[in-house]
């Protein structure tokens, strides 16, 4: 269910696209954020930072998008998210040393400070690639090839998390006792 509700903003946003244009299916991802925010908060009754941001960013490049009548504003949109995302991780671990991986997760995952730093900078790493890549093809491409990319970019994500989980399955703990 979570997967679906992760995927339910841009699967509106590829079909109204594919359906009208660039503008209807702004707004469609606009009102589909609303939509996934508004079940996330009365499901769980918080939101993270991350979607917080999120919502934040869709709503003001859709609003620009919309009232300017200029698509580049939506498609930059990804850029701007993930390039503050590395900017904030890397000025929380190397201008004040805190690693806000740990702190978001730390509760639930328990790993060595080493593999905790390790992980700060992977993420580092993946949303400059990400905002380097969104980037190129908004500015270098067709409207009609990004939203593609942003549709079938959804690999980058799950080929990053799959390397991540096993990266750091060595290093957690086995509720099996042992024998």
């Amino acid at each position: 269910m979570k997967l679906i509700l992760d995927f339910f903003p841009i699967l509106l946003f590829f079909g109204a696209f594919k359906l009208y244009d660039i503008y209807t299916a702004t707004g469609v991802l606009m009102a589909g954020t609303v939509i996934q925010m508004a079940i996330i908060w009365f499901t769980e009754r918080k939101l993270l930072p991350m979607q917080k941001a999120t919502l934040v960013l869709i709503l003001l490049f859709g609003t620009l998008t919309l009232a300017l009548h200029d698509d580049r504003f939506i498609k930059w949109k990804p850029t701007v998210l993930y390039g503050a995302m590395a900017l904030a991780l890397a000025v929380a671990l190397w201008g004040f040393k805190k690693n806000f991986l740990k702190m978001l997760l730390g509760a639930q995952l328990e790993l060595p400070t080493n593999i905790w730093g390790r992980l700060n900078v992977a993420w580092i790493a993946y949303c400059l690639f990400m905002a380097v890549i969104n980037g190129y093809v908004a500015a270098y491409f067709s409207t009609e090839a990004w939203v593609n990319f942003k549709l079938w970019g959804y690999v980058f994500p799950i080929v990053f998390l799959v390397a991540q989980g096993l990266y750091i399955s060595p290093y957690l703990k086995s509720d099996k006792p042992a024998a």
